[in-house]
């Protein structure tokens, strides 16, 4: 297998993040340079079909986008440490943490990065201030439904570490790009992110 990656980009992250944790070091890293447009070329586009990474390209030529969707086949292969559920109601749970963490966490804080960030001009054409401020304030809006949920929990899907913690602390720690840090009252999140950050996999993809 190949994974097409990129350094430092947030999505190839999650995906080093769940090859780390699980210990796979047989898949090959394919770097691919998007701030001079590698991930737009005919040839990647003819492979992946859209203009992103991550992708996984399995021995028999399929190829997998999405970080998610490439996470959940790494399980499927690699099944310990479980990161995605072992039963129909934690699947269901940590799922629907992913999607809150990737919706209303990681995407808008990325964006609030990709459109403020001078070097990012190079991928975002039309950098726009006050969409990227409304990003960081919805952002910080689900920060504060965290932090709260965090106060109960040591995790934010389950009672372990899961695909739902690696795409929230990828989200905020894309932002350190912007020298972005979450309010320092919230200290549960804050309690959290730290231990995210403290796992060996966290280096993994940076």
């Amino acid at each position: 297998m190949r994974l097409f990656s990129s350094h430092r980009a947030p999505n190839p992250r999650r995906v080093r993040w769940v090859m780390a944790e699980k210990g796979i070091e047989d898949v090959e890293i394919v770097q691919v340079d998007i701030m001079v447009g590698d991930h737009k070329s005919p040839e990647y586009r003819a492979r992946v079909g859209v203009p992103h990474v991550p992708a996984l390209e399995l021995d028999d030529g399929t190829t997998i986008s999405e970080s998610v969707a490439i996470g959940r086949y790494l399980e499927a292969l690699y099944p310990e440490p479980n990161l995605f559920g072992v039963d129909a109601r934690e699947q269901a749970i940590i799922e629907m943490w992913t999607r809150r963490c990737e919706f209303y966490l990681a995407n808008p804080i990325m964006l609030n990065v990709r459109l403020t960030h001078p070097a990012l001009a190079a991928i975002e054409a039309h950098q726009q201030p006050q969409v990227a401020d409304y990003n960081r304030v919805a952002a910080e809006r689900f920060m504060r439904t965290l932090d709260r949920h965090l106060a109960d929990h040591e995790w934010i899907a389950e009672d372990r570490f899961t695909i739902a913690d690696i795409v929230g602390a990828v989200g905020l720690d894309f932002a350190r790009l912007v020298k972005y840090r979450p309010p320092e009252e919230l200290t549960h999140l804050n309690r959290w992110l730290d231990a995210c950050r403290a796992r060996p996999a966290a280096k993994a993809g940076v």
